[in-house]
């Protein structure tokens, strides 16, 4: 009940703060002294008669809002009654202090109308009016979901420039009503035709808003969604913002035909029977677009408390397929089928809005370019249809970190390897004697075409008509998804061959696995932590071979941290004797990982491959010394395996070329998530 109270009282203080804020917007823009003194024009006595009891509306709705809200946030349904309840919410909490200040700006909206419904109005007075009726719109969007993910400027306003252009459209068309409703009243030509004028005004104004909306709504939509497209058609949200969409396509077409059929008709001096129909046609169907708007307005209200698409768990896919175009191959067969089908369907659609255009009838306009757009589907769609499953578009439950790689790796050498192979090949010792290849999971894109939620299927459920058996009876959930996270890096370890000594500017690729350590010192923290603050190399060093290496970078650290804002940690790639650490403690002056070692080296010995050394044969060769560079937005950027790669970083004014290219950069793709997927 205290949620649908919440819902109701936005929907209404909403509505009634774009009603007035769009309505004063029109009248600042359709503002004419002399017609207003010398014609009668009920229409604006009445809308304005309106302004009052809308501001009135604005001032319980936010107070409705405050209520419920404390209840909501406090746990306590008795706190929604409670105004000590409230103050208390306003001064301990940012969401209460922003609702007292969009309640003290409605207020405010109150008292202005007051005092300019009792002066002669001028259009400065209807603008003033805007200005203020637009302040607890813009107040309400510190609250949404936009401000959730990130309190900025560039967060914001896309969300506040949309509802203020919802309010422009939306809060017009009551005065667009009243405008035509009493057009039958005033059938003087000149009345008539200056009532024209104003709906005239209104569709102009109207279109390019209506661009703007869509151009927004799409910002704020994409920000809600990001990537996680399939959620439109499997979460709340998604199915919220489809009823939103196909809502206001309807309004769309009513305005379509009001401006470019109805209302030119009006413009004529005399009045015929064609005026008096579409007069009727009008009044008919502006009214069915004002209630369309409300109710999308309700839709609206539901959709910005609704849990956003892109933090919706989807447990389970109801559709046995999905749609992913990069599963298609470049320079295949599929690819070439896809866009051609693509721009069939564009010919399509651009075939029928010619056929609107020119009158066609309406056989031609629709069934031709429809069965065009059904073939053009039915060549496109196929080549990116893969097979889908409940847990298609599952959420790892287990981070992707190196000890669930490290473990995951185990998990793989005793269940999986005997098949697949020691290092995924599909080479396995059973290989030849099932009846189906093994999957190659190392160099094949695999991992890349499927999703982790179709990994744990396989794992779990094993593969229908193969050898592939199901692990869910042996393993627990969380161990399948240490395999899966396995498996991820196990691919990405293998595609990252392309990286050497030196970076790639402006291209960060490969997400650096995270992990939590220890070192010699006693501290201990994440590689997360020197995100945004440094740069990281992480030496994995062997003992003693790497000793002159150690050395080396002694006499670098200096200058690697003061000069070039960057960090060094050191971890062993075998266990050490507490005599070896002392002595190393003694030649280096940075950190060296003293737990959690082993599982780190599992997971970055993955990335151990270079292009002249693809090591895929047996278990794989074990590096001795290797160092990556790590960017400070979570990014691997330059790999060194001295095995293969040579002189590599030994030189400094190299390591520091490399370095300073990194310190040059801005942020270009956000970190890495904490999952796979």
């Amino acid at each position: 009940m205290l949620e649908i109270i919440s819902n109701f009282a936005r929907w209404t203080q909403l509505t009634a703060n774009l009603i007035l804020f769009g309505s004063c917007v029109f009248l600042a823009i359709a503002w004419k002294k002399k017609a207003v003194l010398e014609v009668s024009s009920s229409w604006l006595t009445r809308l304005e008669k309106s302004f009052p009891w809308l501001a009135g509306v604005v001032v319980a709705g936010l107070i409705g809002i405050l209520a419920t809200t404390t209840g909501e946030a406090t746990g306590d349904t008795a706190n929604t009654w409670n105004p000590a309840a409230w103050v208390d919410f306003i001064q301990k909490t940012q969401v209460g202090l922003i609702n007292a200040v969009r309640l003290a700006l409605a207020i405010l909206l109150l008292g202005s109308v007051t005092v300019i419904l009792h002066k002669a109005r001028k259009r400065w007075h209807y603008a003033c009016c805007a200005v203020i009726a637009a302040l607890p719109l813009i107040a309400g969007t510190f609250v949404s979901h936009s401000s959730a993910d990130e309190m900025s400027f560039a967060a914001i306003a896309p969300f506040a420039l949309h509802i203020l252009l919802a309010g422009i459209w939306f809060g017009a068309l009551p005065a667009f009503l009243l405008i035509i409703f009493s057009s039958d009243r005033e059938l003087d030509k000149v009345t008539r035709l200056l009532n024209v004028t104003y709906l005239e005004k209104f569709s102009a104004m109207a279109l390019p808003v209506m661009v703007l909306l869509a151009a927004t709504g799409l910002i704020v939509t994409d920000r809600m969604i990001e990537d996680y497209y399939h959620t439109l058609v499997s979460s709340p949200y998604g199915w919220l913002l489809n009823l939103k969409l196909a809502i206001l396509s309807i309004i769309l077409v009513i305005a379509y035909q009001a401006r470019y059929t109805w209302l030119p008709l009006l413009s004529q001096l005399d009045v015929t029977d064609s005026i008096k129909h579409s007069a009727a046609h009008l009044k008919q169907w502006v009214r069915i677009e004002f209630l369309l708007a409300l109710l999308l307005l309700l839709v609206a209200t539901v959709l910005a408390n609704t849990l956003p698409a892109k933090h919706d768990i989807i447990e389970n896919w109801p559709f046995p397929f999905r749609f992913a175009i990069d599963t298609v191959s470049e320079e295949s067969i599929a690819e070439k089928l896809f866009w051609f089908g693509t721009a069939l369907f564009l010919i399509a659609v651009s075939v029928f809005w010619i056929g609107v255009k020119l009158h066609w009838n309406w056989k031609t306009k629709i069934l031709a370019p429809g069965g065009l757009a059904i073939v053009a589907l039915g060549i496109a769609l196929p080549p990116i249809t893969i097979e889908a499953y409940p847990e298609t578009y599952l959420k790892p439950l287990i981070p992707l970190d190196a000890i669930s790689i490290s473990h995951g790796a185990q998990l793989y050498a005793e269940h999986c390897a005997d098949c697949h192979g020691p290092q995924g090949k599909g080479n396995g010792k059973l290989a030849q004697t099932l009846s189906t290849e093994p999957t190659d999971l190392l160099t094949e894109p695999h991992t890349v075409r499927h999703t982790v939620g179709n990994f744990y299927h396989w794992i779990a459920h094993g593969l229908p008509g193969t050898d592939m058996p199901g692990f869910s009876e042996s393993l627990e959930e969380e161990d399948i998804w240490d395999i899966v996270n396995f498996l991820h890096i196990l691919s990405r370890g293998f595609d990252a061959r392309l990286l050497g000594t030196m970076i790639l500017p402006m291209r960060p690729a490969v997400a650096s696995p995270v992990f939590f350590y220890s070192t010699n010192d006693g501290s201990s923290g994440d590689l997360k932590d020197f995100r945004f603050k440094k740069n990281t190399i992480l030496v994995f060093f062997s003992w003693p071979q790497s000793d002159q290496r150690l050395i080396q970078l002694k006499h670098f650290y200096e200058r690697l941290t003061r000069d070039h804002n960057t960090e060094v940690l050191a971890i062993p790639l075998q266990q050490l004797t507490e005599a070896e650490l002392e002595t190393i403690t003694d030649i280096v002056p940075f950190p060296i990982v003293t737990e959690s070692w082993s599982e780190i080296g599992d997971a970055y010995s993955l990335y151990r491959r270079v292009r002249t050394v693809p090591d895929l044969n047996g278990p794989g060769l074990k590096p001795m010394h290797m160092e990556f560079m790590i960017d400070r937005f979570g990014y691997m950027r330059a790999r060194w395996n001295a095995q293969f790669e040579g002189f590599g970083w030994q030189n400094y004014s190299v390591l520091a070329q490399q370095l300073g290219m990194l310190n040059e950069e801005d942020e270009i793709m956000p970190p890495p998530g904490d999952h796979a997927h």
